[in-house]
């Protein structure tokens, strides 16, 4: 009588790691789809919070932006403001700024956000216009060596600005958190500070949607952030004077001061003041480019100074970029001067 065959112990074990297998490979499936939907439902819910029925456009969030300690906020720039030609401008012409003053650097700056928040680029900005050296480390990767760059670069920051009476609109924790916002404040304190050659675009407001997190919640609020006014209130250096007041009742009688903006006339002014002929190659006579005009206001302000007059308070670059009340502050000097010549 034949006895049934015995089944091979062997092979449970390769049964039992068959399903262990599609198991394990079933629950890493499942936990991946479930922290993907963690992550979703997280945008949404920060979209939730920021995307109000009275919001004018929606915004943008990212699941980092919702990621809020207790009592924290993030701030966001609105679409719309981000599309908005002047502060796009704005952007433009700090980032050229900065990209000038560090040529010697080899440094170049293309989003301000991502290139200046863990300090590298401010500390070697702020030495180069305030001719000084930071004690800081040349390389920091970790974060907390980042914020301690920023925190003495920020500290030189404010012992310059603070005698000026400027609010400082940034601090350490914004300005790592690459709050343009606060970046742009900075940039536009430091370009008046050190009166960077370049013109400013006027009245450059953004909206933005700041994000707070109360008692585990995000919540939202928009604002309106101005990051530029007039040129002259952000310098903080004329008070309100005669020319002020010329300047609100007649502006439309004072564009022929728009003629020396390119310092031709102011040149040959002075050389017809002091009877004396100035040499063509000291200035151009027929200038192409903002820096040949600052060059050409540049020499008249030393004609002014070789004549006796006292230094202008203007800037080249004002007269250039055709700031009126600070050509008219020049040409009052000249004919207060001159003004006993028949």
């Amino acid at each position: 009588m034949s006895s049934a065959p015995l089944r091979s112990p062997a092979l449970r074990p390769h049964r039992m790691k068959k399903d262990e297998s599609f198991l394990g490979k079933l629950g890493g499936t499942l936990a991946r789809k479930k922290k993907a939907k963690e992550v979703s439902d997280l945008q949404e819910e920060g979209k939730n919070a920021i995307n109000l029925p009275m919001s004018p456009a929606s915004v943008e969030i990212h699941p980092e932006d919702t990621l809020l300690e207790e009592n924290q906020e993030r701030m966001v720039i609105d679409p719309t403001s981000r599309d908005d030609p002047r502060f796009r401008e704005l952007v433009k012409v700090l980032i050229d700024w900065v990209n000038d003053v560090l040529v010697g650097e080899r440094i170049i700056v293309k989003q301000l956000e991502e290139d200046l928040y863990d300090g590298q680029v401010l500390q070697k900005l702020l030495e180069k216009l305030a001719g000084c050296k930071l004690n800081v480390a040349e390389v920091t990767q970790s974060e907390i060596a980042q914020k301690q760059k920023l925190q003495t670069a920020l500290q030189a920051v404010q012992e310059l600005l603070r005698p000026h009476g400027r609010a400082l609109q940034w601090t350490v924790d914004t300005i790592h958190g690459k709050n343009l916002v606060a970046i742009l404040h900075l940039l536009v304190a430091l370009a008046m500070h050190f009166r960077a050659p370049i013109r400013l675009p006027e009245h450059v407001s953004v909206q933005v949607v700041v994000i707070r997190k109360r008692e585990g919640l995000l919540h939202s609020s928009h604002i309106t952030e101005e990051l530029t006014t007039t040129t002259e209130m952000m310098m903080g250096r004329f008070e309100r004077d005669a020319f002020d007041t010329l300047f609100d009742h007649a502006p439309d009688k004072l564009s022929v001061v728009k003629k020396f903006a390119d310092g031709v006339y102011l040149v040959l002014l002075m050389g017809l003041l002091e009877d004396y002929f100035v040499p063509l190659h000291n200035f151009y006579l027929t200038p192409d480019s903002f820096d040949q005009k600052v060059h050409n206001v540049s020499f008249a302000f030393e004609l002014m100074l070789d004549g006796g007059l006292k230094k202008p308070k203007a800037r080249p670059e004002d007269v250039v970029n055709l700031d009126l009340k600070s050509t008219l502050r020049v040409l009052y000097n000249l004919f207060t001067k001159y003004k006993h010549l028949e």
